[in-house]
């Protein structure tokens, strides 16, 4: 399983968990928003002190490789799996840089 990194912006709601807004920019800079719980898209969790923005992150599957005209190694990535996280558009699958990418 694989990681895209994300920016949490803010908090959306002190529920049980906090739920959080955060973007992400896909390969083409496009930006993608979410809203989701904070254990989903960050470890340290989110706390009255939470310092925003600060970084998270969104397991992801890859789909697919390739390099683009340009020379860049992009990879398509799915949200869906494992965790079923998708944008507030609705996307669940999403354009990237390889090096944007970590392993979980």
């Amino acid at each position: 399983m694989k990681e895209i990194p994300i920016t949490i912006t803010h908090k959306v709601d002190d529920g049980f968990p906090p739920m959080v807004a955060a973007v992400l920019a896909d390969a083409n800079g496009k930006r993608h928003q979410f809203v989701e719980k904070d254990v989903v898209v960050t470890s340290t969790g989110i706390t009255t002190y939470s310092i925003f923005p600060m970084l998270g992150i969104i397991p992801c599957q890859v789909e697919s490789e390739w390099i683009d005209a340009e020379g860049r190694l992009l990879v398509r990535a799915t949200t869906a799996q494992p965790w079923g996280v998708e944008s507030t558009a609705g996307c669940t699958t999403f354009v990237a840089l390889v090096t944007q990418l970590r392993d979980a």
